[in-house]
């Protein structure tokens, strides 16, 4: 059985695959996802954001998320809550999103 931080990891590299269709950078290094959290029964939780509250994809894109995440087979239950609570910010992306985009 896997332990929740090695599924932890195996979730960051699925939500690694899925891109904002806007931007050519990942949903994760973009800074969308605010927590990942795994429990013993290896039910997941994710607590994602969008860049705008009325972005494009504020439907598909986490529908997107739960269905990557639950197609691993370790993964038992999928709950994904949006929030813009704190709003994102360009300050949010990983130094490589940044890079990437032209913005350092």
């Amino acid at each position: 059985m896997m332990d929740t931080a090695a599924l932890g990891e195996k979730i960051v590299k699925v939500l690694k695959t899925i891109y904002d269709p806007e931007i050519p950078v990942d949903i994760y290094e973009l800074g969308l996802i605010y927590d990942v959290f795994v429990n013993e029964d290896n039910d997941v939780k994710i607590l994602m954001t969008l860049t705008t509250p009325n972005c494009p994809v504020a439907e598909s894109l986490p529908q997107e998320v739960k269905e990557k995440v639950r197609s691993l087979d370790e993964v038992n239950e999928v709950e994904l809550e949006l929030t813009f609570d704190p709003p994102w910010t360009r300050d949010l992306m990983s130094e490589e999103a940044k890079l990437e985009l032209g913005f350092l």
